[in-house]
C-alpha cells in the first residue's frame, strides 16, 4: 500500500522487552494515527509475555509483524534487525518508535510530513516547540547534557542528538553503512546522526512532546550512559586528529 504522503511503504519498527502493558495501546495508537503504515514489533523474548501478545496483534491484523529475537541483546541490534527486515521487505520509510508511549503515535504524521523535504526527519525534544512531560529534573540534565557533549565533540547541527523517535527514508539507511554500527541505546542514536550529517543527508528536526512512560521500568542504565560518553568522546577526538593531518 502507497503512503498518503507519496513517501511510498512506511514500516514502524517498535524494539519490545517486557512492555506487555504498554504494547497493544501503542500498536492502537499507531494505528489510528497513521492506518497505512505497517508495524513491525521486534522482541527479544520478554519474559512477561510481550511476545505472545504481539502475535495476538498480528494476527489479527496483516499490517502489524513480528520478529522475535532469542533474547535482550540491546536497543541497538533491535533496530538494525528490523531496518534489514524493513529493506529486505522493500519498505520504503522505516521508523524508530519506543513501545512504552514516550513517542507519541498521533506526532508521526508531523514527521512523515517533513520527510518530504529531508532524507531524515528526528522528533525533538530540544528545539522550539518540544518538551518533555513528567521527566524528573535529574533526567532532564542528562538527556540534555548528552545531546550537549555529542554536538560539542562531533560538531552536529543537530539539537536533539540521542532521541530515538525518527523517520529515515530506506535509501538513507542503506547509506549510513549499517554493517559497521555496533553501537547501542543513546550511543546508537548519536552513531546514525553523527553518520548522517557525516554523508550529507539532509536532517531535519521538528518538535515532539515526550511523555515519560507510565507502565513498566525505563531501559536507562548506567552501563548505557558510559558507552556514549567514551564512544562519543573517541569519535570526537580521531574526527579531530584526522581534521589537523588533512591541513
Amino acid at each position: 500500500m502507497r503512503s498518503d504522503s507519496g513517501l511510498g511503504r512506511i514500516l514502524v519498527i517498535v524494539p519490545t522487552y517486557n512492555e506487555a502493558d504498554n504494547i497493544t495501546v501503542v500498536a492502537g495508537r499507531l494505528r489510528a494515527s497513521v492506518p497505512e503504515a505497517h508495524l513491525l514489533i521486534a522482541d527479544d523474548n520478554s519474559p512477561d509475555g510481550t511476545g505472545k501478545i504481539a502475535d495476538e496483534l498480528a494476527e489479527s491484523d496483516e499490517h502489524i509483524h513480528v520478529m522475535h529475537r532469542p533474547g535482550k541483546q540491546g536497543l541497538g541490534a533491535a533496530y538494525l534487525a528490523g531496518f534489514r527486515w524493513g529493506i529486505d521487505q522493500g519498505y520504503d520509510v522505516l521508523v524508530e518508535m519506543d513501545a512504552d508511549g514516550s513517542h507519541r503515535p498521533e506526532e508521526l504524521p508531523r514527521l512523515l510530513t517533513a520527510l518530504e523535504r529531508a532524507d531524515l526527519v528526528l522528533g525533538s525534544r530540544w528545539v522550539a516547540g518540544g518538551r518533555v512531560v513528567n521527566w524528573p529534573k535529574s533526567r532532564e540534565l542528562l538527556s540534555r547534557g548528552g545531546s550537549a557533549y555529542s554536538r560539542f565533540m562531533l560538531r552536529l547541527p543537530v539539537r536533539d542528538v540521542t532521541g530515538g523517535y525518527r523517520a529515515f527514508r530506506t535509501e538513507t539507511l542503506t547509506g549510513l553503512g549499517l554493517d559497521e554500527v555496533q553501537s547501542q541505546g543513546y550511543c546508537f542514536q548519536v552513531d546514525l546522526a553523527r553518520r548522517a550529517v557525516d554523508g550529507g543527508f539532509r536532517v531535519i528536526e521538528v518538535p515532539i512532546t515526550f511523555v515519560e512512560r507510565e507502565h513498566g521500568v525505563s531501559k536507562m542504565s548506567r552501563a548505557i550512559v558510559l558507552e556514549a560518553l567514551w564512544r562519543v568522546t573517541a569519535w570526537g577526538v580521531t574526527s579531530r586528529l584526522r581534521t589537523r593531518r588533512a591541513k
